[in-house]
């Protein structure tokens, strides 16, 4: 399984941002993806999943503001992500196959950087 993101960039406070994810070799494997994202100086956290049934998740720092959804084929995921805030700036990778309700996954890509600015 190979996840790629895109999307990331440089956004001032307010502003929005889409980022993508194609992953390969998921076909058939019925998983959920997901975002998570990792702060300098912090742990990562988990920003927003979508299972195989298309339910969604998020937790209350993005709620309101991001909104994940998946292409048909299952093979894309999106993260939109409105009204930025400074503390959003991280890296944001894209996962598959989530374990532990959502704490840890099996694959991750590689990262696509955020950053919101003042």
């Amino acid at each position: 399984v190979q996840l790629v993101e895109s999307g990331g960039g440089s956004v001032q406070d307010g502003g929005s941002l889409k980022l993508s994810c194609v992953a390969s070799g998921i076909e058939g494997k019925r998983c959920g993806m997901g975002w998570y994202r990792q702060a300098p100086g912090k742990e990562r956290e988990f920003v927003s999943g979508i299972d195989n049934s298309g339910n969604t998740r998020y937790p209350e720092s993005v709620k309101g503001r991001f909104t994940i959804s998946q292409d048909s084929a299952k093979t894309t995921i999106y993260l939109q992500m409105n009204a930025l805030k400074i503390e959003d700036t991280a890296i944001y990778y894209c996962a598959a196959c989530p374990r532990m309700s959502w704490t840890d996954a099996k694959y991750w890509g590689q990262g696509t950087r955020v950053t919101v600015t003042s």
